[in-house]
C-alpha cells in the first residue's frame, strides 16, 4: 500500500527507499572488506551520481559501467578507474581513446583477436596504454571465450605481448546464478565461477604472465559469496543496491530488502470484466520477468489478492487472483505500489527517481540515458 507522503507524486513515478539503498551498499562493502576483496560496483542499475557516490563510500574510484555514456557521465562527475564492462564495439573505439587519455584508468573488454587489432590500430596519446580486460566465459554463455577453449590463453598471450596494451585482468560474468533458487545453488555457480578464473590464472602464470587481477561478479554470488572468492582481486555486483522480486526469488535478498517500487493510480473501474485500470503500463514497468509470478508482472504491495495480468504501452490491467474484486477497495484515483521483477528494467524506464526516507519525499535522482 502507498505511504502517505506518495499521494501528491504525479504516476506512474519509481520511488527509490533511501535508507534500504544505503543499508544494502553497506552490507556488501562491508562483506567483501571482510573477505579483503576490492569491490567494483556496477552502475548499470541505477545510473546516477548520487547513487554510485553512496555505492563507492564516497570514493568515486573503482566503478563498472555497461555503456559509454555511463562512463562520460560519471567521469564528468569526478569519477575515475572506470571499466567498460562491453566486448569493445568498433564504433566506439575512438570515444574509448578519449576516456582512456582523459582519466587515470580507463578499462576495456576484448574478448576477441579483432578488437585487439582494433586497439592497435589507436594507440593512446599522452603516454598513454590501453588497459585491457580479457572477459573469460565460465559458463554463463554470453560474452568472453570459454574458459576451456585454448584460444583464451592465446588471446591472453597476444593481449600482454602487443606494444601499447596492458592486459590487466581476468573478468568474469557469473550469470548464471540467475537461473539458481536457493543459497546452496548460487554458491555452487560462484565455486565454479570462481575457480574456472582462478585456475585460469594459473595457466597464465605457467607461461610467464603474472600479476594480473581478477574478477567475478553478479547480484546473487556477491550476496552470498563462497570462501574462494577471497583470492580474487575484485567483484563487481550491480542490482543488489536496489535488489528487486526476481532477486528475492533467486535468494538473493529477502522481499524487504527491495528499495524500488513503481507508484500507480487505479484510473478505471470495470465490472463487467472484473478488473481494475492502472496508469502503469510498460514504458514505466517494463516487460522482463513475462508475467512468470503469481501475481503478473509485479508484486502488487499490501494487496496479495491483486494480479498485473497484462500491460499495453501507457496502461495495466489489474485482476484478482480469484473470486469477484470489491471495487470499493481500491477507488478511482487510489495509489498502488508495485515491487519490480528487475529493478534495473524498471530503472531504465523512467528519466527521475523520486527518493524518500522517514516518510518524507527527500529529492530526485536523475540517471542518465543512451550508450
Amino acid at each position: 500500500m502507498a505511504a502517505e507522503y506518495t499521494k501528491d507524486l504525479s504516476t506512474p513515478v519509481l520511488t527509490v527507499d533511501l535508507d534500504k539503498v544505503k543499508r544494502n551498499a553497506k552490507d556488501m562493502r562491508e562483506r567483501f572488506e571482510g573477505l579483503g576483496v576490492q569491490l567494483r560496483p556496477h552502475m548499470k542499475t541505477h545510473k546516477t551520481a548520487e547513487c554510485a557516490d553512496i555505492m563507492t563510500g564516497g570514493s568515486k574510484r573503482c566503478i563498472v559501467v555497461s555503456t559509454l555514456a555511463e562512463a562520460s557521465f560519471f567521469a564528468d562527475h569526478g569519477y575515475d578507474d572506470i571499466l567498460y564492462a562491453y566486448p569493445l564495439p568498433f564504433d566506439k573505439v575512438q570515444r574509448c581513446a578519449e576516456l582512456s587519455e582523459r582519466l587515470s584508468l580507463f578499462h576495456v573488454l576484448v574478448d576477441n583477436d579483432t578488437a585487439l587489432e582494433e586497439l592497435k590500430r589507436r594507440p593512446l596519446n599522452k603516454g598513454k596504454v590501453w588497459n585491457v580486460w580479457l572477459k573469460l566465459d565460465c559458463n554463463n554463455g554470453r560474452a568472453g571465450v570459454p574458459n576451456s577453449n585454448p584460444k583464451a590463453q592465446k588471446l591472453a598471450q597476444d593481449i600482454a605481448a602487443t606494444p601499447g596494451v596492458e592486459l590487466t585482468g581476468i573478468y568474469a560474468h557469473c550469470g548464471n546464478t540467475y537461473v539458481c533458487q536457493g543459497q546452496e545453488q548460487i554458491k555452487a555457480v560462484a565455486q565454479e565461477t570462481t575457480t574456472s578464473v582462478l585456475q585460469f590464472m594459473e595457466k597464465l602464470k605457467a607461461v610467464g604472465i603474472q600479476g594480473l587481477k581478477s574478477s567475478i561478479g553478479s547480484t546473487p554470488s556477491c550476496s552470498h559469496p563462497v570462501a574462494d572468492m577471497a583470492m580474487l582481486s575484485e567483484v563487481h555486483p550491480g542490482n543488489y543496491v536496489f535488489y528487486d522480486v526476481q532477486q528475492s526469488l533467486i535468494g538473493s535478498c529477502s522481499l524487504e530488502d527491495v528499495a524500488v517500487r513503481v507508484l500507480t493510480r487505479v484510473i478505471g473501474h470495470y465490472p463487467q470484466r472484473n478488473q481494475l485500470l492502472v496508469d502503469c503500463g510498460w514504458t514505466a514497468l517494463s516487460h522482463d520477468g513475462g508475467g512468470r509470478l503469481p501475481t503478473g508482472y509485479a508484486i502488487i504491495e499490501g494487496h496479495p489478492e491483486l494480479k498485473l495480468l497484462s500491460m499495453t504501452q501507457e496502461h495495466g490491467r489489474v485482476e484478482a487472483i480469484s473470486g469477484q474484486l470489491d471495487f470499493t477497495k481500491y477507488p478511482l484515483g487510489s495509489l498502488l505500489s508495485l515491487i519490480p521483477y528487475h529493478a534495473c528494467a524498471t530503472a531504465s524506464m523512467h528519466p527521475l527517481y523520486y527518493i524518500h526516507s522517514n516518510g518524507k519525499i527527500l529529492g530526485t535522482w536523475t540517471p542518465t540515458r543512451g550508450w
